[in-house]
Order: structure tokens, then sequence, then C-alpha cells
């Protein structure tokens, strides 16, 4: 039986397991959105999971949403990774750049030049957004052109080149939870009549042309795409996620991926078996579904229903998680006051056991 401890060759890159850290924004970049020298030891303090994926980083300036995150959108943020992917390797691990676009969820005072957020069509999300000035309501996004949906899939491109320049081993596509990609597959949040929406090919239009954009860029091996069907996350509607996501899916299965990375914010496991069988490439999931995913999550690996299993906040607080989750324990709960901005408390002070 194969379990998560076992290895695994993910697209020519051996992992010593089938543990991934799963993104997650820390807002704590520095200057002009910059990798910090804290960054790269947060990371490398987790090279012990079989694949590490970073937090959303934005690859535009216009596609920041939250106070402090990162880009690789400019020569000092390429820079500024390289010591993170270096302190990565040189610890064993591998490690995937997340790219993010927030599109409609953000707010202007997080954008510079007076830009505000962008979306497939001019539809404000509900709720709010946490800013450097506190709490926000969400505008009503500019909708985007199509010179401008053009545009931003050479950005995804080109910060997925940035990526690789940068050392990274890949990037995942961030196409889950209410983000941009996430908005041109919802018919709730795209209502457009062009090429670029209405009926659902033309929904998946723009998901699958970041996703060839960035395989001609930087190579199918480098590659991989994170969904969450169903998720209703930033005011997401998708009353038809199985056939939508079997399209998706099946438009991108000739590509030879990396990895499809699957978070299961709700029950939706019927969804992911039959994307199991569409996808001949490595299957990433992300059971979220009853709370943070725990240590019963496991058995998707041991069940087949999936070659990996990713954490998220156990690894926040449990730097050497593989090793804890082998041992079946203790496990450290992550400080809910220090999970965003701030300094090393809550970031990098979490301790590996003992021995």
């Amino acid at each position: 039986m194969t379990t998560a401890f076992d290895p695994i060759d993910l697209a020519g890159h051996r992992l010593a397991n089938r543990i991934a850290m799963a993104p997650m924004t820390r807002s704590r970049a520095g200057e002009g959105g910059t990798a910090t020298d804290l960054t790269a030891e947060y990371y490398a303090q987790r090279a012990s999971a079989g694949l590490i994926i970073t937090e959303g980083i934005q690859p535009s300036v216009v596609g920041q949403g939250y106070p402090w995150t990162p880009g690789l959108h400019s020569a000092e943020q390429v820079a500024s990774w390289r010591k993170v992917t270096d302190a990565v390797h040189a610890a064993g691990g591998r490690i995937f750049a997340q790219l993010m676009h927030t599109g409609r969820v953000g707010h202007p005072v997080l954008l510079p030049d007076g830009l505000t957020p962008v979306a497939p069509s001019a539809i404000a999300a509900e709720g709010r957004v946490f800013t450097a000035e506190g709490m926000k309501e969400f505008v009503t996004p500019r909708e985007l052109t199509d010179q401008e949906i053009r545009a931003t899939v050479t950005d995804f491109a080109t910060a997925a080149r940035h990526a690789i320049e940068a050392g990274f081993d890949g990037v995942e596509l961030h196409g889950a939870n209410g983000y941009l990609i996430h908005q041109f597959l919802a018919p709730n949040a795209n209502r457009r009549t062009d090429a670029w929406g209405g009926t659902t090919e033309n929904r998946l239009r723009f998901a699958l042309e970041v996703v060839e954009a960035v395989v001609a860029e930087i190579g199918a091996g480098r590659t991989a795409l994170r969904i969450s069907p169903s998720n209703p996350f930033n005011t997401i509607e998708e009353t038809d996620a199985a056939r939508t996501y079997a399209a998706l899916v099946d438009a991108i299965e000739p590509l030879g991926l990396a990895y499809l990375h699957v978070l299961e914010a709700v029950d939706i496991r019927e969804i992911t078996l039959d994307l199991r069988k569409r996808f001949s490439g490595t299957l990433l999931v992300n059971a979220f579904t009853d709370g943070p995913t725990g240590p019963d999550a496991l058995s998707v690996v041991e069940d087949g229903i999936a070659d990996m299993i990713s954490y998220g906040s156990l690894f926040v607080s449990n730097p050497d998680l593989p090793a804890r989750l082998k041992a079946g324990g203790p496990f450290t709960a992550p400080d809910p006051e220090t999970l965003y901005g701030g300094g090393a408390k809550g970031y990098t002070d979490y301790p590996a056991l003992a021995g």
C-alpha cells in the first residue's frame, strides 16, 4: 500500500514524500513586494515537505489583493526570491511558486497610481477585505477589455518565467478561492457575452489560455493548476461545477501538467473522484471540508484517492510536519493572532521536535 511517506516522482523531480505544504498568505513581504531573509528562513524550515507551494504571489501590480504580499513582476522581486529557493534547495526541498491574481478581491488603497481591482465583469464581491487601513468594503471592479485579458495572460506567463529565473522548481496557477481565474469560471462573477463568457466553453477560455501560455513559457513539467470546485469563498456560485471542471480537466489533460491540486473546501469528493479518472498526472488534494486538513487526511493517499496530500495551517506551527505526522504527533496549534503580518513571531519561531 502506498502511503504519504513514500517518495514520488513529480515530473522529473524526486520528492522525499507525498506531503505538500499548501499555499498560505502570511503578509510579510518586504519593501516593493520582495521576499526577505525571514521568508527564506520560514520556507527552509519546512523543506522536509515533499513539495512546498508558496503563498500567493501576484503576477502584476494590479493582481495584488492584500497588504504586504509578494510579487514576481519586477527585477527586485525576482532577485529576492533567489535567496528563498537557494535556502530550500540547500535544505533538500522542492518549491513551486503559486501565482495568484486576486481580480476583484482587493481595494484601491492596496494599489498604486489610482488603479482599481479588475475582473471579468463589473460585479463586486460581497463583504470586506483587509487592508493596511483596516477592513474595507469590496468595490465594484473594472471590467477587463479583451486586450487587457490577453495582456493578463501574458503577465502570468512572464511571472512564470521570472519564477524559473528565481530558482523555483515550477509554478502553481491559482484557479481557486474566488480569485481571478476562478472568477472567469464562475457564472455569477463572469457575465460577459463575448468570447470570454456566457457558455461553459467561453468561461473556461481564460483559465485554459493562462495554462497554455505558462506551459509554452516554462514547460508542462513545471506547471500546475489549483482548483476548488463549488467553493463559495469570495462570493462564488457554481451551480454546475461537476460539468465545468470535468470539461476543464479534459482540456488540460493532454498538456501533461506537473500536477492538479484540488481544494475540497466543501464536500466535493464525487467531483474529485471523477477528476481523478480524467487526469492521468499527479493529483494533489487538500481535504479542507471539515476544517483544516488534519492527520486523518493521510488516508486519501493510502486509499488511492490522490497521489499527494497538502497541509496548510498545520505547517504554520509545525515546521517539521512530515516527521510529526509519521510519529502521530504531537502537533502545535497555530496562533491565530500572528497569522498575517508582523515579523518572526508566529512565523519562524515555532520549534521542531527535539532530537
